[in-house]
This record gives structure tokens, C-alpha cells and sequence, in this order.
């Protein structure tokens, strides 16, 4: 009996150290840099002054031309979407083209503006920065995502606009609904890269492919997760022992040679749960992640044909005073203007007949839902009208990473709720159920939104101190690992 207990300490103990060490290096990457996310994010997260742009009611841009009249002046037959803004002391028609660039049309006289975009976007980053006096290092067309515009941004293309400051601001905007992707400053992008270099380890998928990089990730996850199990069962089957040499230690008043492997079993112990926790929640979202890896769908694309607009947009049954924002949208053989009023409401009014669809904002954004659905998510028929809701604000299951709101949620009876942004016809999030229980474990278990009713700060501590305890065991584990060289 005695020689099978040794055999089986042996082994718990040998795979243990393998085990440990393997995992060594990416604890200790993903832990530092879990530590500076709070810094990024809280407490060094740059400020700007303004955060939401609030375009004017059409009565105050007071536009002098129709759409119709500025498209037929400058032999336009076709377009994708438009919009009426105002800066520079004067009123544009934002006109999307086949291209899907942006040109910009005086609603006065119809003249073409230069350069357009490109002065709207830093029109726009003035007005987020209030900075109307520092010059301008560049202003680039971002259409892909990078390490300092990161995915959880979602907004694309953007105008990166950089302005020659000590500071080293950077500004993304997205001119076609007059928002801002995020901002970053110097000491916001040193961080950025930390996290995604140490955190998502984006070298890796640089080098071999998003695919490899997760893979690799959920491997080194199930080795750590083991390496945790088996340090439990070692603690777990000997703890009598290791008490009662603890126990003699004192009783002869002999030195502690061995307070190194102490510590890292009490600290281990300590922290297990923690640790426990940050490998599950993350190996669930990698292995998520592994799950959706079917190409996303092109956004949904229109092409509206001059002829199709046979009613003036400024001749519309609703005040001008309420009207925000004016675009079009052309779905199941009709073509509709959209317009957003003052409390952020879609109204749909037929381009033929100038009259309001009732519901057409629901109808949209169930065909949207059912544009978006790839063969790999399926979509079964259902009978009746699958339900839709509007949903203004954050929650749980779509959280503030998402960036879009208000969005038309499309809730079909199997529990998957599809998240559509009407104005801008886009995809703003899919939940299914894997991605519920992944979305919830990974915000309650990896990022501790559990203590939000203590404050950030106090949450940001409290993951600070987890992560710093499961550094500190690991380390001890590895100093005990040299003394027994």
C-alpha cells in the first residue's frame, strides 16, 4: 500500500511540474497584462471632451434642394444611401455612391464640396477633442482593423484623424453616422499593444492565423487547467503528511528549507478557485471562438435608382423640426426613406407614394436577421411573425463592447437573438445559446462583473489581486522547481 501511495505521489507530482511549466510563460504574459487592463481602461484611459455627436433637426439645417435636385443637377443615377449634415457653417447632402464613398453636395446650391469626407471626419474630430487650434499630423481611410483599432471597435471604415499634439491624440470617426469608433492617445496605444501582444498573444495569429492562435491558446488552457487539478490532488491526498512535517520542523526547531514549496501550496490553495475561474471562462471563449469560425457575411448592400425616388424627401408627412437623420432603405421590392426622429425612432415613408409604413422598422430588421444568416448558423421557417423588440440601452447579453445602439432585437423561438442596427443595416451582435452562457461566464468569471454594485474601481482591484495571486503562486511553483534541481 505503502509503495503504490509513493508511486501514485510520484507521478501527481512529475505530471504537476510538466504541467506547470508548460503553462509558466503564458501565466505569466496573461496575468501582467490582465494587470495593466484596468490602467487601460479605467484609471489611464485617456478623456474627451465629448463622447456623442447630436446632429440638427432639419428645420435649423433648413435645406434649400431636394435629394432629387441635387442628384439630377450632378447627373447622379444611382446611389446608396444619403444623409443631410451640417458643419462649416453650412448644410450637405451626404450622398453614399455605388463605390460606397462619401461626396458631398451643397443643399443650397448643389455644388460638389472637395474633399468632403475627409473635412466632415475632421470637422467631427474637433468636435469630439474641442480642439480647434492644434494641427493635423494625418487623416487615413482605416477599412480593416489593427492594433491600435481593435476589433472590439466594430465600426468600420473609420477615419483615423491624428492630431500634432504632445499627447499624440488619435481620433476615429465613422462620418456616415456621425460617431466615433474610440481614441487613443500615447499612453493608451503602448497599452494596447501590451494587452494584444501578451493577452490575445496576436503575434501568433499574425504569424500562423487567427485558427492556430486560438487552438493553441484553448491547448495551453487544458494544460493549465490540469496542472490546476493535479496541484489539488496532491494538496488533497497529502495534506496530513505535509502537516506533519510541518509539525516536527518546529518541534526539533529546525530551518525552513523548504518555505518556498510551502508558499506556493498555500498561496496555490488560496488562489485555486480564482484560478480556476480565469482558465475556465477563458477556454470557453476560445473554444467559442473555434465554433464561429465561418466567414461572416458581406454587409447588406443596396443600389437605389434615381427613378425610384418619386417623392421629394422634403416633402414628407413629419415636422422638419423632429427629423435627426435621413437615409433610404430598399428591402422586398420597396424602397423606403428612414428617418430618425428626435426620440431615435425609425420612421419608413414609401419613396412612390410618400406614405408612413407602420411597422416597417420591425419588417426591416426581420429581413436583415434573415440576410445575415450564413448556412453554418441555419435558419428554420417559423410560423407567424418572429418577434422584435427595440432595446436602448446596455445589457447583459449586449453589452457596451457592442457599440451600437439603439438596435432592433430579432428573438426567434429556438432562444437565439439577433441584434440589428436598422440605420446602418448592419449586423450589431448574434446570441445563441453557447454564445449566452459564454457571454455571461466570460464577464461574471474572467472580468468579475459580479462586484459592479462595489464600483469599477473597486472590481478593477479585486481582479488585479486575483490575477497578482495566481502570478505570485506560479512563480513560487517555479522557484520550488529550481531548489529541487
Amino acid at each position: 500500500m505503502i509503495m503504490v501511495s509513493s508511486a501514485i505521489k510520484s507521478n501527481f507530482y512529475k505530471w504537476h511540474r510538466v504541467l506547470g511549466l508548460i503553462g509558466l510563460v503564458p501565466v505569466i504574459f496573461w496575468t501582467l497584462s490582465g494587470l495593466s487592463h484596468p490602467f487601460m481602461s479605467n484609471w489611464f484611459r485617456p478623456s474627451i471632451a465629448k463622447e456623442v455627436f447630436k446632429p440638427l433637426p432639419q428645420s435649423k439645417m433648413a435645406p434649400a434642394l431636394s435629394l432629387q435636385q441635387v442628384m439630377d443637377q450632378n447627373n447622379l443615377h444611382e446611389l446608396r444611401n444619403f444623409n443631410l449634415i451640417h458643419f462649416n457653417k453650412g448644410t450637405f447632402y451626404q450622398v453614399q455612391g455605388r463605390d460606397s464613398v462619401y461626396q458631398y453636395y451643397s443643399a443650397t446650391d448643389g455644388v460638389l464640396l472637395p474633399n468632403g469626407d475627409v473635412q466632415y471626419a475632421e470637422y467631427l474630430a474637433r468636435f469630439f477633442t474641442q480642439d480647434s487650434t492644434s494641427t493635423l499630423k494625418s487623416i487615413l481611410l482605416q477599412t480593416n482593423f489593427d492594433a491600435q483599432y481593435q476589433p472590439i471597435n466594430h465600426l468600420l471604415p473609420v477615419w483615423k484623424v491624428s492630431f500634432n499634439r504632445p499627447d499624440g491624440m488619435d481620433v476615429y470617426v465613422e462620418t456616415g453616422h456621425n460617431r466615433m469608433g474610440t481614441f487613443n492617445n500615447h499612453t493608451r496605444k503602448t497599452m494596447l499593444w501590451v494587452f494584444e501582444q501578451f493577452h490575445t498573444w496576436q503575434f501568433l495569429a499574425d504569424i500562423a492565423g487567427d485558427t492556430f492562435r486560438n487552438a493553441f491558446l484553448l491547448t495551453i488552457m487544458c494544460v493549465m487547467l490540469f496542472s490546476l487539478i493535479s496541484g489539488l490532488t496532491i494538496y488533497g491526498l497529502f495534506w496530513k503528511k505535509f502537516k506533519a512535517i510541518q509539525q516536527n520542523r518546529k518541534a526539533k526547531g529546525a530551518e525552513d528549507k523548504r518555505f518556498v514549496h510551502r508558499f506556493h501550496r498555500q498561496i496555490g490553495l488560496i488562489v485555486s478557485f480564482v484560478m480556476f475561474t480565469f482558465v475556465v471562462s477563458g477556454a470557453f471563449h476560445l473554444f467559442v471562438k473555434l465554433y464561429h469560425n465561418e466567414p461572416a457575411k458581406a454587409d447588406y448592400g443596396q443600389v437605389i435608382n434615381r427613378k425610384q425616388l418619386a417623392v421629394s424627401n422634403l416633402n414628407l408627412p413629419i415636422a422638419d423640426s423632429i427629423i435627426k437623420q435621413s437615409g433610404l432603405v430598399s428591402f422586398n421590392g420597396n424602397t423606403f426613406y428612414q428617418i430618425v426622429d428626435n426620440k431615435k425612432e425609425a420612421l419608413y415613408f414609401d419613396t412612390q407614394t410618400g406614405k408612413e409604413r407602420e411597422l416597417a422598422d420591425e419588417d426591416y430588421a426581420r429581413f436583415l436577421s434573415t440576410y445575415y444568416h450564413t448556412a453554418a448558423s441555419g435558419l428554420k421557417t417559423y410560423k407567424g411573425r418572429v418577434k422584435v423588440d427595440v432595446i436602448k440601452q446596455f445589457n447583459n447579453e449586449y453589452g457596451f463592447i457592442n457599440k451600437r445602439l439603439p438596435v432592433a432585437r430579432v428573438s426567434y423561438p429556438n432562444g437565439d437573438n439577433w441584434y440589428i442596427e436598422t440605420t446602418s443595416s448592419e449586423l450589431a451582435a448574434k446570441v445563441a445559446g453557447i454564445d449566452r452562457a459564454e457571454g455571461l461566464s466570460f464577464i461574471f468569471l474572467h472580468k468579475y462583473f459580479g462586484m459592479s454594485w462595489a464600483g469599477k474601481d473597486i472590481r478593477d482591484i479585486v481582479s488585479m489581486l486575483a490575477a497578482l495571486g495566481v502570478l505570485v503562486a506560479s512563480l513560487f511553483g517555479f522557484a520550488a522547481f529550481l531548489k529541487n534541481k
